[in-house]
């Protein structure tokens, strides 16, 4: 699976929150719902968020420098990360907030027009917003469920911008029922209800969306796929016999560090040895085009030190265990 930046789901989300933040505040202004100033506040915080996904891939486009040689391709996990973080804070805790203190002192809404014209308005904005994330989404999962692609993206903008807009649906439909029922109860305790339900729903979003950026951050290795034509592409059967062990890390979204000991005939020169060395760094370039940085150590693959065990420190000529690539 390819990564990719997604750019126009992002333009598209940042243009649709912007315009829906815009006419919630309204309908606040007017109608006094708590779940229109938490939804405001929600379409405010996303519309952050889409900011900081630009702003993110941005960095990352810089050229590496001698304190960071490998480049700049994580900003754009750290600039998720950031992302999560506010969903949780402004987003998700605010609305809390706010709909605990309706609960304990509800009003009746006034002008109920405005919030339910504009919560209309927003399902189809966010509606838009959602079916070009799929759209982009798409292009890119190939078999993958919706869960596999979320959890196995490369690329965090995707599914910050899925699960933003997502949820985005799903609180606009509590919100929209909140104020339904208070409505038609003349209660306004269930629009401080519906408002605590669209915090909790950005709490937990927002912690998913932390689990897997903290994952990227961390550091994760090729895909199983990719690992696979890694492997195809180093052997060649003549000098490079086989992979005694391999290592991947993603530096960034579309570039991919590669680390492997390669087992070598005992009687090759090394000039023999660097040509195929060589030659399977251009394989592996040709197979996987996010290896831009390939290390490959040779070595002698020794029997008796396979038969040691998948310790790397005890057998330095034998394999280890890597069939995620890990």
């Amino acid at each position: 699976m390819s990564a990719s930046g997604g750019t126009r789901a992002i333009v598209a989300a940042l243009g649709a929150n912007l315009a829906i933040a815009v006419s919630k505040f309204v309908a606040f202004a007017f109608s006094g719902s708590s779940s229109m100033l938490a939804e405001g506040v929600h379409s405010l915080a996303d519309s952050g968020n889409q900011f900081l996904l630009l702003v993110g891939g941005k960095k990352a486009e810089r050229d590496a420098t001698p304190q960071h040689p490998f480049g700049y391709g994580r900003e754009r996990y750290i600039y998720a990360f950031l992302v999560s973080i506010v969903l949780f804070s402004v987003g998700g805790m605010f609305a809390i907030y706010e709909g605990y203190e309706k609960i304990r002192h509800p009003h009746e809404l006034e002008h109920w027009y405005w919030p339910v014209g504009v919560l209309v308005f927003a399902i189809i904005a966010e509606g838009f917003s959602f079916r070009t994330a799929i759209k982009e989404s798409n292009e890119l999962r190939g078999g993958l469920s919706w869960s596999q692609f979320i959890r196995r993206a490369k690329a965090p903008e995707l599914p910050v911008v899925l699960l933003e807009d997502f949820g985005a649906l799903i609180g606009l439909v509590l919100a929209l029922g909140g104020v339904g029922l208070a409505l038609l109860t003349g209660d306004g305790v269930w629009d401080g209800i519906g408002t605590v339900c669209i915090g909790v729903l950005l709490v937990l979003i927002a912690l998913v969306l932390a689990g897997e950026t903290k994952s990227l951050l961390l550091g994760e290795a090729a895909g199983l796929e990719e690992v696979k034509k890694i492997e195809q592409a180093i052997i060649d059967g003549d000098t490079v016999t086989g992979i005694i062990h391999m290592r991947t890390l993603h530096l960034g979204p579309e570039e991919l560090l590669i680390a492997a000991k390669i087992g070598v005939r005992h009687d090759d020169t090394a000039a023999e040895v660097a040509a195929a060395i060589d030659a399977a760094e251009d394989r592996v370039r040709a197979a996987v085009p996010i290896a831009r940085v390939i290390y490959l150590e040779p070595d002698i693959y020794s029997e008796a030190e396979a038969a040691k065990g998948p310790d790397r420190e005890a057998t330095p000529g034998g394999p280890a265990s890597h069939p995620a690539g890990h």
